[in-house]
């Protein structure tokens, strides 16, 4: 949270005394003002990464009930692939559900839109190497099970790409290039 415009308030009371007599093109105001302004930067900034961290975290946190229904023991690779499998095809439902409550003749809704091109990208990106934690590791499955929630733990989880021909590729964590 930034915190840069409540130190310059602070520090300008204390020298000058109550915030609202200053005038409003004084130096001290400019400072207050490049201050609100910086803190709403970072702001937009942090909210602009948890927007694109949220699909990973979706992900991990799937993949992590998984391991905890298998008591925390790592899994097949069969299993994995069915696990990928259900997860590339969780909005397939909902889309099939929209796409009935359309009227005939009618253009695809916004919401069916991005339905599509959500599943569509997630069916490419498992052709091409879904990104998963390892699971077929115990350490890695024990690790994967006591995760908390946090962005920063899971740069220590091991991660794998895993493509629909079975091939099976180290990867870094977070992706580069797709963020």
């Amino acid at each position: 949270m930034p915190k840069s415009f409540e130190r310059t308030r602070k520090a300008i009371a204390k020298k000058k005394g109550p915030i609202e007599s200053l005038h409003q093109y004084s130096r001290d105001s400019k400072r207050l003002h490049r201050a609100q302004v910086r803190d709403e930067k970072l702001e937009k900034i942090a909210a602009s990464r948890k927007k694109t961290d949220r699909p990973y975290l979706e992900r991990a946190t799937f993949f992590q009930e998984a391991v905890r229904q298998n008591e925390g023991q790592p899994l097949e690779m069969d299993v994995i692939h069915e696990l990928i499998k259900t997860f590339v095809h969780q909005y397939d439902e909902e889309l099939s559900d929209v796409k009935k409550s359309r009227r005939p003749g009618r253009p695809a809704s916004t919401k069916e839109d991005l339905l599509k091109a959500k599943v569509d990208k997630l069916q490419k990106e498992y052709q091409n190497g879904f990104l998963i934690p390892v699971l077929d590791a115990e350490d890695n499955a024990g690790l994967l099970s006591r995760w908390e929630g946090s962005w920063s733990y899971l740069t220590t989880v091991k991660w794998v790409r895993i493509s629909s021909a079975g091939q099976v590729q180290p990867s870094s964590f977070p992706p580069r290039g797709e963020h």
